[in-house]
């Protein structure tokens, strides 16, 4: 019975496994919600404050932010938006998929790349897969503050304003439904109305503004929490993809374990079934040889 003891020990560590699991698809169950009550508190003023950008960019206003500044590209910036933590099925993997892809495009045109990255697991995969990060943040946690992430943004946004890159691109996940988080590439700088979802149908009917007391003030103002609103916002929905993507990743586990502890117990039971017949058997022998 030694093959039914190893059997039995297996089916025990299986179960212990899928308590596990059950119990972290509840816990990202609780936090998805939160976090997601979070990215939607933020999500009309991030729109908003694109829907205003996109019209400047598209006006002749008094005065012309830098980051507003077409020019040829020779060294683009990515900045990656990436989780902390494993378990949270392909979320990352198919994150980097996609910025690998439009980063050889670049290398193909010989153009230079920077990077940025925000959480562990972007920060691991560039340092074995290869780039030039020049700045990372980690451990933003589950409720991301825009303070932790200025710095490594600002970083790249002061080197686009002094020249030293040509375009920013912000690679992050969106969150669609709980069962779908979809990677995404947006062009953050240099703002121009083709950028935005909506820019061809608004270009029919784009507006300038009335700037009181100054041009100059505003537009800096605005274009600041225009980038910071952009980030924070992607910080913030990615959080919500990698409790979603955890928790459907754990029910799946939760369910391959009963699966399995299933398995296992069919064989558990053939092998206990076939000790037994025999050891009937070897008693019946014994006894018609007396």
């Amino acid at each position: 019975m030694s093959v039914g003891k190893e059997i039995r020990t297996q089916i025990k560590s299986v179960r212990n496994t899928q308590k596990i699991t059950s119990a972290m698809e509840m816990v990202a169950a609780s936090k998805m919600r939160r976090t997601q009550d979070k990215m939607n508190e933020g999500k009309p003023y991030s729109v908003k404050v694109r829907e205003v950008i996109d019209h400047l960019s598209g006006a002749c206003p008094e005065y012309r932010h830098v980051y507003m500044e077409e020019r040829p590209v020779n060294r683009v910036g990515y900045l990656v938006v990436s989780t902390d933590k494993g378990l949270c099925g392909g979320l990352n993997v198919n994150l980097f998929r996609l910025l690998v892809g439009d980063m050889k495009k670049w290398h193909d045109r010989k153009v230079e790349i920077d990077l940025a990255v925000i959480g562990k697991k972007a920060q691991s995969f560039f340092r074995a897969f290869g780039g030039n990060v020049v700045t990372s943040v980690t451990d933003i946690g589950e409720h991301p503050v825009m303070e932790d992430l200025i710095g490594s943004t600002k970083v790249m946004f002061d080197a686009f304003g002094d020249g030293q890159l040509d375009a920013i691109f912000l690679a992050t996940n969106d969150f669609v439904n709980t069962m779908t988080q979809r990677p995404v590439l947006r062009k953050l700088l240099p703002l121009s109305v083709a950028d935005s979802p909506d820019g061809a149908e608004q270009g029919q009917s784009r507006w300038d503004y009335i700037y009181e007391p100054d041009a100059r003030d505003l537009i800096n103002g605005l274009v600041q929490r225009y980038i910071e609103s952009q980030v924070y916002q992607a910080a913030v929905e990615n959080v919500a993809c990698e409790q979603a993507a955890k928790m459907v990743a754990m029910k799946s586990a939760t369910e391959n374990a009963g699966k399995l502890i299933d398995d296992l117990q069919l064989v558990y039971n053939n092998v206990r079934q076939a000790a037994i017949t025999q050891e009937i058997s070897e008693i019946m022998g014994g006894a018609a040889a007396v």
